[in-house]
Order: C-alpha cells, then sequence, then structure tokens
C-alpha cells in the first residue's frame, strides 16, 4: 500500500519563495510526509494539483477568483489563510484595531497600541485641532500596507514644519520611547515564539527640542552619535541582556489575535513602553512574515503541516512526534 503523503502547494512572489522555500525545509518535511509543491502562476490553480492545502502569498482579483474556483472544487483542502482574513492586514487602522478589542487577563502587564490617527488629504495633514491626542515625535506610515517597498517608506517626524514632506493618506502614530528594542512574536498555527531585535533609538525631550522636520527610517542613526547599525551602540543599549516579556503574556495576546483575525500565519511587532516596564504596545502586524529569521522555522513549519494533515484526517506515519523546533502554545 502507498504511503500517505500531505501535499501543500506554495503560490508565492520569488522573493519570498527563495527566502522561505530553502532545501532544509523542503527536506525535512519530505522526510515527515509532507510534500511542498510550487504552483505554477501562470496555470489555473485547479488545473494543478492533487493539493491537500495551498500556502500563499499573492494578491488581486484574478487570485482571489482563482482560490474561490480551487475551494469550490476541492472541498476537504485547507488555503493558508483566506484572502478576507489576510485583507484587513492591509489597512494599517483595522490592523490594529483588533488588538484594541483584545480582553487578555494578566497580573502585572498591560497592552494596548500607541495613539495615532489616520490623515486622508493635506488640509487634514495641517489642521492642529486633528492633532489634539498627539503628542511630537510621530511616526508617519503610509495607510496601505500591502507589502510593496512604497507601504514600507515610514519617518519619524518631529514637529509641524516635518510634515511638508508626507504624503497622505498615512497613519501618524506616536512615537513611544522603548529602549531601542522591539520585539517580534510569530505564530504558526499554535505556535507561538518571541525574539528581540534592534529598534529606532530612543528620543529624549532635550533632543527632541534641537530636532527639525523629519527623518526617513534610513536616517535615524543621525539622531545619536553613534551610528544605528553601530554593533558597539547597540551594545550601550543592552539588547543582550533586555529581558524578554513573559512569554505566557505574549502566547495569550497572540492567541487573541488568532482567534479574532483568523490568520494561522502572522507575526506582530511590541515594544516595552519605557515609561512602564510592565506596559507594551503592539505597534504593526504582517501577515506571512519572514520566517526563515525565526529560529528553528523548519521544524515549527513542518509540525504545523503535520498538525494539519492530521486534522484533514491524513495518516502520515512518518509525521508522529515533534520536531526540534516545536513549542505550542496552550490553545
Amino acid at each position: 500500500m502507498a504511503e500517505s503523503r500531505f501535499r501543500v502547494g506554495y503560490a508565492l512572489l520569488p522573493k519570498k519563495r527563495e527566502s522561505f522555500i530553502q532545501d532544509s525545509l523542503v527536506a525535512l518535511a519530505a522526510s515527515r510526509g509532507v510534500d511542498l509543491v510550487r504552483i505554477d502562476a501562470g496555470r489555473r490553480l485547479v488545473d494543478q494539483g492533487p493539493l491537500d492545502c495551498v500556502l500563499h502569498k499573492l494578491y488581486g482579483e484574478d487570485w482571489r477568483r482563482q482560490l474561490e474556483e480551487f475551494t469550490a472544487g476541492n472541498p476537504n483542502a485547507v488555503v493558508l489563510d483566506s484572502p478576507d482574513a489576510i485583507e484587513r492586514l492591509h489597512n494599517r487602522i483595522s490592523m490594529l484595531q483588533v488588538v484594541s478589542e483584545l480582553r487578555v487577563e494578566s497580573e502585572g502587564e498591560s497592552f494596548g497600541i500607541p495613539n495615532q490617527i489616520v490623515i486622508y488629504d493635506k488640509e487634514t495633514l495641517f489642521d492642529m485641532d486633528a492633532w489634539a491626542s498627539l503628542k511630537f515625535p510621530v511616526i508617519a506610515k503610509p495607510l496601505v500596507a500591502d507589502g510593496s517597498a512604497k507601504s514600507h517608506k515610514m519617518a519619524l517626524v518631529f514637529n509641524h514644519d516635518g510634515l511638508n514632506k508626507l504624503k497622505p493618506p498615512i497613519v501618524l502614530q506616536e512615537f513611544v520611547n522603548h529602549g531601542g528594542v522591539i520585539f517580534k512574536v510569530y505564530v504558526v498555527g499554535e505556535y507561538v515564539k518571541c525574539v528581540k531585535r534592534k529598534s529606532l533609538p530612543d528620543v529624549s525631550e532635550e533632543k527632541l527640542g534641537s530636532l527639525e522636520g523629519c527623518l526617513s527610517f534610513s536616517q535615524v542613526s543621525n539622531l545619536t552619535t553613534h551610528e544605528k547599525n553601530d554593533d558597539k551602540y547597540y551594545r550601550l543599549m543592552h539588547l543582550e541582556d533586555t529581558e524578554m516579556p513573559p512569554q505566557s503574556f505574549m502566547t495569550e495576546i497572540a492567541k487573541g489575535l488568532r482567534r479574532a483575525m483568523k490568520l494561522n500565519l502572522f507575526n506582530f511587532d511590541v515594544i516595552r513602553d519605557a515609561r512602564n516596564g510592565h506596559r507594551y504596545l503592539v505597534i504593526d502586524i504582517n501577515y506571512f512574515p519572514g520566517y526563515a529569521k525565526m529560529p528553528n522555522y523548519e521544524p515549527v513549519l513542518t509540525d504545523f503541516f503535520c498538525d494539519l494533515a492530521k486534522k484533514l484526517g491524513k495518516d502520515l506515519a512518518k509525521c508522529s512526534g515533534k520536531g526540534d523546533g516545536s513549542e505550542k502554545s496552550e490553545l
């Protein structure tokens, strides 16, 4: 009797495909009964297969129609993730609204989002009343977050003079000092992993008074006498000594986001408010992030595919047990 296999078709742009579909992942998945199969974007999805699962990060109405057609013809197959669920993350206001609606019990920690407003036109940009709830500096982000190069163009604005360079529609998010460290929380189904990374340096009140206009994120290193990418500077900030957020607290937030957004593959960026060491702020959420940067991503993703196969009734003999990266949350 032929061995049962679980076929996962992936539809990714070239850059994403190169970073995610690495030989190490393909080999490990195959050894446990999971075949990663490239979907040819030049052919209709329904003409390819058979597929038990479609893993994708493509957009557009044509692709959406193809997924609907595929789902109609393959009702037992899984699409990761739903285009409707993903679309919510393409707008930086609706993206973080779900965080504000979450309720997580914690004895010592609290969480939320920074103060922010959306500016749709130049007139509102220079309307002082629209700024009543915000304090400089602010981070200016494009309203649309679709993964394009344009959507990643952000700036730190120090005063009203810096508004002239901005092009609405944009989101203005109050910058919160956070010790130059950002926490990236990766979610893969029920798995949750938090890592720490370098971030923008703090801006003191004294420094703010001497700064003018705005700086793109690539220029923010000018805020300090040290270069932002200088390891010596970040050692001064004690990145290695920075305490991680409580794992259970991050897991509960991840659990709430996963259920509310109906997404399996995402990460969210968290900062610790320098004014209150027990206050955490979610500043961004990304669908299908760069998992290759996550420690042990190969066994984590393979475990996820195996769990998915089991839920779909696929009996994969080699999928019993977990890989070295298994670290499930209690969902």
